[in-house]
């Protein structure tokens, strides 16, 4: 059997060692990935002194119990067993949107369904969350949306939950559109197992995916580091029905933090299930949306900020091409002294 540093020989499997020994988010492991490489920072996790730098020690005392020869063996062997596909960056098909998480980034990606769909541009895709009770009102309006989405050749990402998350995911499947599920698991092991059926659905006609290996179970905590990827996956992020203590809100927060636009759906204000939507455009943080035009506008505005980053960098900014940008001065003729 292969020792772990001849397992981490190979970036693919050094990324999988990681995510089996770390936490969803955890900074740390993120920044030491970044300065070092997966090889060496496998290396740091195993090996006898701790590494240098502030919080090593503790960093190397959580990672190194999780790592071992038959752990990761058996998660390679689930993978193939489960036909799941494990993206890393520079992949063709990884999602390029994660990379604005910088050091709270996956370290890899499991994929079951086609990931094809995942190295769309941002903008191509609509985040919708929301309660997981949620009420009629609050599932027809987010069917509306999802529905309408594909119409206008989007795909939708939601979190695979009862309630709004399964009402999206149902509507673009009905609709003949695509639909991403970010997991909270381990995909061989699907949450809530009342949506097995629907998982099955996405399945053959989209994707689901989880930053966490074969075996592992969804605690709070990666609940709450989900909404994160759905964000970074997402152009915009659609909250349709929330109460103030829903987990959605975590995850529009998690957009806000990318810088990722926001809208809310307003619901009756004596309703408590939408409270935490008025809560979200009282405060400013997002953008009210009546219909799918809204939400449309919300992506294009992300479209049109990516051209306009593109054109600066590549210094078109001033293109005389550009009719924003000729001036309303005549034309000069002549010298000039």
């Amino acid at each position: 059997m292969p020792t772990i540093h001849e397992l981490a020989a190979d970036e693919r499997t050094a990324r999988i060692i990681l995510a089996i020994a770390s936490e969803p988010g955890d900074q740390v492991t993120g920044t030491t990935l970044r300065t070092l490489g997966a090889k060496e920072a496998v290396e740091n996790a195993v090996a006898e002194s701790p590494p240098p730098g502030p919080g090593g020690d503790t960093w190397q005392r959580r990672l190194a119990p999780r790592i071992n020869t038959e752990h990761v063996q058996r998660v390679l062997e689930d993978t193939s067993r489960y036909d799941l596909r494990v993206l890393i960056p520079g992949d063709p098909d990884w999602p390029t949107g994660l990379n604005a998480l910088g050091d709270r980034a996956p370290y890899a990606l499991w994929v079951k369904g086609d990931s094809k769909p995942l190295a769309a541009p941002i903008w191509d895709r609509l985040g919708i969350t929301g309660a997981r009770a949620a009420t009629s009102y609050g599932m027809h309006v987010t069917g509306e949306l999802a529905g309408e989405a594909v119409v206008d050749f989007r795909q939708v990402v939601s979190g695979g939950a009862y309630g709004v998350d399964s009402a999206a995911h149902r509507a673009v499947l009905d609709a003949a559109g695509t639909t991403i599920v970010v997991m909270a698991g381990g995909l061989d092991r699907l949450y809530p197992s009342g949506n097995a059926d629907l998982f099955q659905r996405i399945e053959r006609d989209g994707a689901l995916v989880s930053e966490l290996p074969p075996g592992s179970a969804p605690t709070r905590w990666r609940f709450l580091q989900r909404g994160r990827l759905i964000a970074a996956l997402s152009g915009a992020v659609v909250v349709t029905e929330a109460g103030v203590r829903s987990g959605a809100l975590h995850t529009a927060s998690s957009a806000i933090n990318l810088q990722r636009p926001v809208g809310a759906v307003p619901g009756p204000v004596t309703s408590a299930a939408s409270a935490g939507c008025h809560r979200l455009m009282r405060d400013g943080l997002a953008s009210l949306v009546a219909t799918y035009e809204d939400a449309r506008e919300l992506l294009a505005s992300v479209r049109d900020g990516a051209q306009h980053t593109v054109r600066v960098r590549a210094g078109l900014e001033n293109d005389a091409l550009d009719p924003n940008a000729i001036s309303d001065r005549p034309p000069h003729r002549g010298m000039s002294f």
